[in-house]
């Protein structure tokens, strides 16, 4: 009788532990297949397919509002840049506006994929234990922002470094689709309706 219950027993465990790998492969196939997508899209030559195209309107710990920016919050603008598709020439309503250094950088992606170069933008405050001075172009920095997918925990190279106003602003992409607290753009990116 001890042996038969013994002898269920493992085979109810064998049987959970088999269902459980079954499981784990199954979800393990969903995060390849959804990394490879993410990939070819990259690869497809849109270098912004992986960006995270509205975010909260959460803000890097230390960054301080501009003072007088050009574009006070709640003012429309004009966006004269493409970020991603859609999106020059976009209406602009501002929703924050910041004084800091912006950075262009380039980047290998954490989940493989071709190397992003010139990324536009992020900001002193979103990089790791960021030094009080400005980077220069060509210091290697560690990024915390996933502006993109694959882009936080990354090492990137400084490609450009200006310090000016930045803006978090809603927009809508000629396709139709509503853009929120996108960040950033630059003033330069920016012009009166």
């Amino acid at each position: 009788m001890k042996v038969n219950k013994k002898l269920g027993m493992m085979t109810m465990a064998l049987s959970l532990s088999g269902l459980l790998v079954a499981c784990g492969e199954d979800e393990a196939m969903n995060n390849d297949t959804n990394m490879n997508d993410q990939m070819e899209e990259t690869m497809d030559g849109n270098d912004h397919a992986g960006m995270d195209r509205s975010g909260s309107g959460d803000v890097p710990e230390g960054l301080k509002s501009a003072e007088n920016p050009t574009f006070a919050v709640g003012d429309t603008a004009v966006i004269t840049e493409a970020h991603m598709p859609g999106m020059e020439g976009a209406e602009a309503t501002i929703v924050g506006a910041y004084d800091t250094v912006v950075y262009s950088i380039s980047y290998d992606p954490m989940h493989g994929g071709e190397r992003v170069e010139d990324h536009k933008w992020i900001i002193h405050e979103e990089i790791e234990d960021a030094t009080q001075a400005p980077y220069k172009v060509g210091d290697e920095v560690d990024v915390e922002a996933e502006h993109m997918t694959g882009m936080g925990g990354t090492t990137a190279t400084i490609d450009s470094a200006e310090k000016t106003t930045v803006y978090m602003v809603d927009f809508t992409l000629e396709s139709g689709e509503d853009v929120t607290n996108h960040k950033w753009v630059t003033e330069a990116e920016l012009a009166a309706p």
